[in-house]
């Protein structure tokens, strides 16, 4: 399981070293092999082990081909995904169209989303951290089923 947000930084290549308290976790889940595309609501990337990724391309194997909703997502994800693999130095490079698309430069954000990552713009996270917190503590910021997990 991945969690915790990781101030990280990426080098002129657009290269991320991957905090070393994943890496052994990816290499035996994974060997190392990632998958990272677009999400598909918020404006970062999404980072998943090869084996959480073939999950979800099984899921859209099984959408329906008439619907132009499907064939949308299906464009989204897959039609950006990148195959990626830990280097010997336990560094993945980001390819330039999908830094472009997250507005990454040299300062990011590694979020652990418990089966994968979220790769942010460092400025976007931490705008979105703060806007997401200060909304969970207005009343009404979460439905009743979700209060209960707030410990």
């Amino acid at each position: 399981m991945f969690r915790g947000a990781n101030a990280i930084s990426l080098d002129a290549k657009g290269r991320l070293a991957m905090p070393s308290r994943y890496r052994d976790e990816l290499v035996s889940r994974c060997d190392g092999q990632l998958i990272i595309t677009i999400d598909a609501v918020d404006r970062c990337l999404c980072i998943y082990p090869l084996s959480e990724w073939e999950v979800i391309e099984a899921k859209l194997r099984q959408l329906p081909s008439f619907s132009e909703e499907a064939r949308r997502l299906q464009r989204v994800l897959i039609g950006n995904a990148v195959d990626l693999e830990l280097d010997g130095s336990g560094r993945l490079l980001v390819p330039p169209r999908l830094r472009e698309y997250a507005g990454l430069d040299k300062r990011a954000m590694l979020v652990g989303q418990l089966n994968k990552f979220q790769l942010w713009n460092e400025d976007d996270w931490n705008a979105l951290a703060e806007a997401d917190l200060a909304a969970i503590k207005q009343p009404g910021g979460l439905p009743d089923e979700l209060r209960d997990l707030i410990l």
